[in-house]
């Protein structure tokens, strides 16, 4: 089978998907700075190298491998991180995904697949969105990526490669942290199991698609084999309030579940729902695990044996 690069192969949607890659027998080797991964978290049979994806040496690594494909998942990710530091944002995600296009280009890679995020819309007010909809984004950290989007649509353009552009909704699921790359399930597991009550920013009515993350590798392998270039939704196309998130927990978890409600965030988006139509017209994909599913292994994950 092919050889495959994955930036941000050590951390928790690239460590599932390194998993999948290697049990599809292909040769992966994971670039990652390990500033948020972690290398016990790399699946044996695959090959780390300890980079920053905006170093020569990530660059220089590409154009010795030449893989048939690079999953492109590396980032600063976190929204509030963005905020504070919008430099670094700008560095990470648009400056680290140029080395990455240039160093393909140079490669010779075949496809290129790039992580990006439901973030890029913004406050769309707009009860479930398409690829179609303006992006307009409320956050350093969607803007970085829409630009980094850009940048791959242009390099597709100008030298051929090949390209997947993949807006995820909010993943979640096994192995994800409270911290950095963390999404609100990561958070919520965490307190839950810390004996701290859950805190929710504003009402908790904001909306939001969860989705798992083996659906994720799923999806993101299917790209990486289609013969399309394009961007698609990997989402559920079913919003699910905050709110709902916790009473799903509640019924999970034999402990009452204190809630804290706090002030709304600056970056944080009020409702979030992707259409997943696309994607599953042009590659067949479509999401296996419902959320009270997913939550129910992720739940499973956290208890001591």
């Amino acid at each position: 089978m092919s050889t495959v690069v994955v930036t941000g192969g050590a951390g928790f949607i690239g460590s599932h998907l390194v998993r999948k890659l290697i049990g599809l027998g292909h040769k992966v080797h994971v670039i990652d700075n390990l500033s948020t991964g972690k290398a016990e978290r790399v699946p044996s049979g695959a090959v780390l190298h300890i980079h920053d994806i905006r170093s020569p040496g990530a660059h220089d690594l590409i154009g010795l491998l030449s893989p048939s494909a690079v999953i492109h998942l590396a980032a600063q990710a976190d929204v509030q991180q963005s905020i504070r530091e919008p430099f670094d944002d700008m560095d990470v995600n648009i400056g680290g995904t140029l080395n990455m296009l240039n160093a393909c280009r140079k490669g010779s890679v075949e496809k290129i697949i790039f992580a990006s995020t439901s973030g890029v819309y913004g406050n769309l007010q707009k009860e479930i969105l398409t690829e179609d909809d303006p992006a307009m984004p409320i956050s350093f950290y969607g803007l970085s990526k829409l630009a980094a989007e850009m940048y791959i649509r242009l390099y597709s353009q100008l030298f051929g490669l090949s390209y997947g552009i993949l807006r995820f909704a909010n993943v979640y699921g096994p192995g994800q942290t409270a911290k950095g790359e963390g999404g609100v399930v990561a958070i919520f597991m965490d307190r839950l199991f810390t004996g701290r009550p859950l805190g929710i920013n504003g009402d908790g009515n904001q909306t939001r698609d969860f989705i798992y993350v083996l659906d994720v590798a799923d999806a993101i392998i299917a790209a990486m084999k289609s013969n399309e270039n394009g961007t698609y939704h990997v989402s559920t196309g079913t919003a699910s309030t905050v709110n709902q998130l916790a009473g799903h927990l509640r019924a999970l978890h034999p402990k009452e579940i204190p809630i804290e409600y706090r002030p709304e965030k600056a970056g944080d988006i009020r409702h979030s729902c992707l259409s997943n139509a696309k994607i599953g017209r042009t590659m067949g994909w479509a999401p296996v695990l419902s959320f009270e599913q997913g939550l129910q292994e992720t739940y499973r994950s956290f208890t001591p044996d």
